[in-house]
Formats: structure tokens, C-alpha cells, sequence
């Protein structure tokens, strides 16, 4: 049980970078410090956009719009901590 665990444990660390990643390439798509016009930086911007994308509408849809600033990534990254801290914390009482 405490493999599974740390496996999904894992897997939320890298799906909150995954999230850290597309916000700063959003960042510098924005201003025009990359260019996805580059088939591998688009490859790269569309795959992280696809498995990001799905958690983060429906939080949008609750947060009222801030004037331009996107504030869901890090309302997602606060619920996966909570998440990850929620499976340590009874994963440990499992053993």
C-alpha cells in the first residue's frame, strides 16, 4: 500500500510542475520571448496546455476574472499540496 501511494504521491509532484512549466511558458509566449512558431516549443506548450487544461476550467469557472491575472495554477498547486499532505498524513497511519 505505501508504494502505491508514494507513486501517486509522485505523480503529484510532477503533474504541479507540469503546471509551474506551462504557466511560465504562457509567460513568455506572452512576450514574445519564445516562439511557438518553433514546432518543438509548440509540441511542447500543446502537450503541457492538453493535461493542465482539464483541471484548471473548472476553477475558472468558480474564481471571478482579476482584472487579467489567472490565479487558477495556483489554486490548483493549494489543493494538490492539500492532496499530498492528506496522503502522507493517513498513509502513514495504514502500516
Amino acid at each position: 500500500m505505501q508504494s502505491l501511494l508514494f507513486l501517486i504521491d509522485q505523480i503529484i509532484g510532477i503533474y504541479m510542475w507540469c503546471l509551474i512549466i506551462v504557466v511560465i511558458m504562457s509567460w513568455l509566449t506572452s512576450f514574445n520571448v519564445i516562439n511557438t512558431q518553433n514546432r518543438f516549443v509548440y509540441q511542447v506548450y500543446d502537450f503541457l496546455y492538453r493535461i493542465t487544461e482539464p483541471a484548471l476550467r473548472p476553477i475558472r469557472r468558480w474564481i471571478p476574472d482579476l482584472g487579467g491575472i489567472d490565479v487558477s495554477p495556483v489554486v490548483l498547486i493549494l489543493l494538490l499540496v492539500f492532496v499530498r499532505n492528506l496522503l502522507k498524513e493517513y498513509g502513514g497511519s495504514l502500516v
